[in-house]
Order: structure tokens, then C-alpha cells, then sequence
């Protein structure tokens, strides 16, 4: 049982995660549509940086901490490219430059769509094998 509670944990972690990079697009998107202007949208999206990093950090940390050792190890790509975004201070959205790196802003964002999605995936085959296993 407690094995299917870490997998729920995990895919509660991972949904948060993918709801915030979403959210990160859109706001790119919106910029890119002209519906919303530079400010909002680099206020908007730098709020939930360290947030995601954050949650980020704490689900790998987690899965290290149950056990997980393949999960771990697949989240560390995403892990150290959100360390080395930080540590070169590249994190944040620039309100004066934003208009020039949008698309790579929004690509950026569509790789950890990915990167997440594919954890989701693997994460709900676990689920289920765990459900599965203690019936």
C-alpha cells in the first residue's frame, strides 16, 4: 500500500509541475498574440520559476528518498537544467527582452512539457502496477 501512496504522491507532484510550465506557455502565447504586455506577462511567469524549480528539486529528492531509483535518475536531467538556468542567473524573464527570446522561451517550456509528460506516463504505469499488485 505504501508503495501505491508514493506513486499517487509522485503523479499529484508531476501534474502540479506540467499545470505550471503550461501555464508559463500561455503566457508566452499571450505575448506572442499581443493580449497581454511584456510586464504582466514576465511578472506572471517569473512568479512561478522558483516554484517550479522548487517542486522540481523536492520530486527528485523524493523519489531518491522512496526508493525510485529509475525515477530519480530520469528527473535529473531536468533537475540540473533548472540548476544551471539558476546559477547563470538565466531563470528570469527579462521584461526588455523578452520580445526577442520568446521562442526560444516557449521551446524551452515545450521540452519540460515533454520531459514531464513522459514521467507522467511512466509514472501512471507504476500507479497501476502498484494497484494492480495489492489486489
Amino acid at each position: 500500500m505504501g508503495d501505491l501512496l508514493d506513486w499517487i504522491i509522485s503523479l499529484l507532484f508531476l501534474v502540479t509541475l506540467l499545470i505550471i510550465v503550461i501555464y508559463q506557455l500561455t503566457c508566452l502565447a499571450d505575448l506572442e498574440a499581443d493580449r497581454i504586455n511584456p510586464y504582466d506577462s514576465s511578472t506572471r511567469i517569473n512568479r512561478l520559476v522558483l516554484p517550479e524549480f522548487g517542486l522540481q528539486g523536492f520530486l527528485c529528492f523524493y523519489y531518491v528518498l522512496t526508493g525510485h531509483w529509475f525515477m530519480a535518475v530520469l528527473s535529473l536531467p531536468h533537475l540540473f537544467y533548472n540548476i544551471r538556468l539558476y546559477m547563470k542567473k538565466d531563470h528570469l524573464a527579462d521584461v526588455t527582452e523578452i520580445y526577442n527570446t520568446n521562442k526560444w522561451e516557449q521551446k524551452k517550456r515545450i521540452y519540460k512539457i515533454a520531459h514531464i509528460a513522459l514521467s507522467i506516463f511512466i509514472t501512471s504505469f507504476w500507479l497501476i502496477h502498484a494497484a494492480l499488485g495489492d489486489i
